[in-house]
């Protein structure tokens, strides 16, 4: 068995409570990860594109999955937060220290998705409603995926240094890329300022021992696919599949472990 190196150590991951977040929280403790989970409860879209499990997952605690780890022998609190405030970042750190101890591995995994376009378009090719680019939605957009990262990825980087620790790393999940993201154009944005807020820290912090890095899913079900589209998705990826959060949960463990130490400034794209 391959020693990855990750027992005893701590993990923060944010948008924990389903989806690739969690799998990536039960990934991570499976190896010996104390996971400390945060997540935020959202408002059911209510929508006919979208199944109705999908709001049932969106509204729900991350108690679930603590106690999936704590039965599996593993270490896990969970904490609710809204990452859109510019103070909540700190706050998490502190908790997640408190309760568990220094983190050292960071997951940027959260999400405040919204479809939104520059046409006026009532939905997208999914049947998914749109909104016109706005104010709101960009503000909305760019506090999580953006400016909720930078900040934590400042906090995890201070408190790092301040403690002259030697071993960190940041993990972060983009979508779109520069050729734009049509009809997801503020997620696509958000992201690419995400992603390049995790190039500078890889090319920044190496020298603390950090390492930071990009995972590009492919089309990934964390519930929001319907049977009737799954066709249609299936034939966007070369190897002709949906993926789940495990599958994604599987590349952030390795991109964590001491297999991948030499690993930085890399984006990762899955298929």
């Amino acid at each position: 068995m391959i020693d990855t190196g990750l027992q005893g150590r701590v993990a923060l991951v944010t948008g924990a409570n389903q989806g690739i977040g969690a799998a990536s929280a039960v990934a991570l403790a499976g190896q010996g990860v104390a996971v400390f989970l945060t997540y935020k409860r959202l408002e059911p879209v209510d929508h006919p594109a979208f199944p109705a499990r999908y709001d049932v997952l969106r509204a729900a605690s991350a108690d679930e999955v603590v106690e999936r780890i704590r039965r599996a022998g593993g270490v896990a609190e969970s904490a609710e937060a809204d990452l859109s405030d510019p103070e909540a970042p700190r706050a998490l750190f502190e908790r997640a220290e408190e309760t568990l101890g220094p983190v050292e591995i960071l997951v940027n995994n959260a999400t405040g998705w919204i479809g939104n376009t520059f046409e006026p378009r009532a939905a997208d090719d999914l049947g998914r409603p749109l909104l016109l680019v706005d104010a709101a939605g960009h503000d909305r957009q760019f506090a999580v995926d953006a400016r909720a990262v930078a900040l934590l990825i400042a906090e995890f980087a201070t408190r790092h240094i301040a403690r002259k620790a030697t071993w960190g790393r940041i993990i972060g999940l983009t979508s779109g890329g520069p050729g734009g993201f049509p009809t997801e154009v503020s997620y696509g944005a958000a992201k690419a300022a995400q992603e390049n807020y995790t190039m500078s820290a890889a090319h920044e912090l190496g020298k603390y021992g950090i390492t930071a890095n990009m995972v590009y899913p492919a089309v990934t079900d964390t519930g929001w696919i319907k049977k009737e589209d799954e066709e249609k998705l299936r034939g966007l990826s070369p190897l002709g599949h949906i993926g789940q959060p495990e599958d994604v949960a599987d590349v952030i463990t390795f991109l964590a472990s001491e297999q991948a130490r030499c690993v930085t400034g890399q984006l990762v794209r899955l298929y």
